[in-house]
């Protein structure tokens, strides 16, 4: 049996039982083998390889799960969102005055590409981008830390959610490039904060530690309309939830975000950690998990099962 939701103005056929298309997605994507799991980070490195989880998390509360959705991972870029719903709720549209939106054509970690447009960065996705929301975290919160988790747990309701303290060290002991980018703009006076205050607060956000059912929960409201759907709560206006699905959708897949629109065509934010989370408006959020990375930084075989999953739905916002 299936049930219609429109989405993007497209009807979705969705089975009232997900699982069973959940089980198969999940078991074809043990076929990839491309991709290796993070090591630049150490503590990344030490993750099992062969880790995989899918999770799809809809509008009327029903969560479906298959594979290790129960075993909590490293969000790292995917709190990006976090961050950035924050400083827009915090600062309004002078945000936008330090940080653009464009897509960056750029690796997420260039310096080159933030020396030339004099410190501003592209896009919040990336990470200079990502490091001035920061700063405009510490600026404007006493406790900017204790705000993202706050905000993280009451959004996918579970107090399980935490920071994992070794991938965190080990993001400040190897953060030398993200050092850089800070310091670079800095110097270009788009740092406000104290430097290594704004860095600690973005290593920190990025050793966010949650499962896959923690995550599709927690951004339920960008499919819907800025709205909380567990609690009813209007997280961002709709406005703002309009406007981080377009970054998601042009900047939120590193170098690969062209090539996932045009094949999955879902806002979406990966992480080095190997989640993947993806928006389909009026209906849910997908979340999968795997580490092993392909050579965008993004995971192989989380790519796999979500475009696999919205292309047999019909997911595509366009």
């Amino acid at each position: 049996m299936t049930h219609d939701v429109i989405s993007g103005g497209q009807p979705i056929h969705a089975p009232d039982n997900l699982k069973p298309l959940l089980q198969d997605i999940l078991q074809q994507a043990q076929s990839v083998h491309d991709g290796k799991v993070a090591d630049y980070i150490p503590a990344l490195a030490q993750v099992k390889p062969d880790y995989c989880a899918l999770t799809v998390a809809t509008l009327d509360g029903r969560v479906t799960s298959v594979g290790d959705t129960d075993t909590p991972f490293s969000i790292q870029s995917i709190s990006k969102i976090f961050g950035l719903m924050l400083a827009m709720e915090r600062v309004g549209e002078s945000l936008w005055e330090r940080v653009q939106m464009e897509p960056s054509g750029q690796p997420f970690n260039s310096i080159v590409q933030l020396e030339w447009e004099r410190g501003i960065p592209r896009n919040p996705m990336i990470n200079a981008g990502a490091i001035l929301v920061s700063d405009v975290l510490v600026s404007h919160y006493s406790a900017s830390k204790s705000a993202v988790l706050s905000m993280v747990r009451g959004l996918c309701n579970s107090g399980n959610v935490c920071v994992d303290s070794q991938v965190h060290d080990s993001e400040r002991e190897h953060g030398a490039r993200n050092a850089a980018l800070a310091y670079l703009m800095k110097s270009f006076g788009n740092i406000e904060a104290d430097v290594e205050e704004v860095l600690d607060h973005y290593f920190w956000q990025c050793a966010l530690t949650m499962t896959t059912e923690e995550l599709a929960r927690s951004l339920a409201f960008l499919a819907n309309r800025g709205k909380c759907p567990h609690s009813g709560q209007q997280i961002t206006s709709h406005r703002d939830a309009q406007r981080i699905n377009a970054l998601l959708s042009t900047s939120g897949m590193y170098d690969q975000s062209g090539q996932f629109a045009f094949t999955v065509g879902l806002p979406a934010k990966s992480g080095v950690g190997g989640g993947i989370v993806a928006i389909v408006p009026d209906y849910g959020v997908i979340a999968a998990w795997s580490p092993p990375l392909n050579s965008f930084g993004n995971s192989a075989k989380g790519m796999a099962m979500i475009r696999n999953l919205a292309n047999q739905l019909g997911l595509s916002v366009y």
